[in-house]
């Protein structure tokens, strides 16, 4: 369990978008490592990890692309059906809300990753032995 940083690009819902971002932050050798965009009420929010937090917001900051940074989890979970949950549940039991998580594997079988932001993480870290 470690704990890293996520950055937050918050913008019109409209084709075009990822790949901005994601071309300004390749054009400036950043790895994209974690990944989520979503959209709701015509707003988009694309939710990253990155090789390198400060040359990221500093790539997107020359394209004029607005973000904003937060604390999160990272989380190796072994990939099996119920290792998400027993997470969930115990972060529930120590009344620690989730604000937004995703997660990736690499097929069956192996070590998968989950993304889980709270608002305390060192609460929750704690409450995750």
């Amino acid at each position: 369990m470690a704990k890293t940083t996520q950055l937050t690009v918050t913008a019109e819902s409209k084709p075009g978008v990822l790949a901005r971002v994601s071309e300004a932050l390749s054009q400036a050798g950043i790895n994209i490592t974690g990944v989520c965009a979503g959209e709701a009420a015509g707003r988009g929010k694309i939710r990253i990890l990155v090789s390198d937090t400060t040359r990221a917001k500093q790539a997107l900051a020359a394209a004029k692309i607005r973000c904003s940074e937060e604390p999160a989890l990272l989380l190796p979970l072994d990939n099996r059906p119920g290792a998400l949950a027993a997470v969930a549940s115990r972060l529930a039991a120590a009344k620690i809300n989730i604000k937004c998580a995703y997660a990736t594997t690499a097929g069956s079988g192996g070590t998968a990753h989950a993304v889980i932001v709270v608002a305390n993480p060192d609460k929750a870290l704690k409450a995750l032995g």
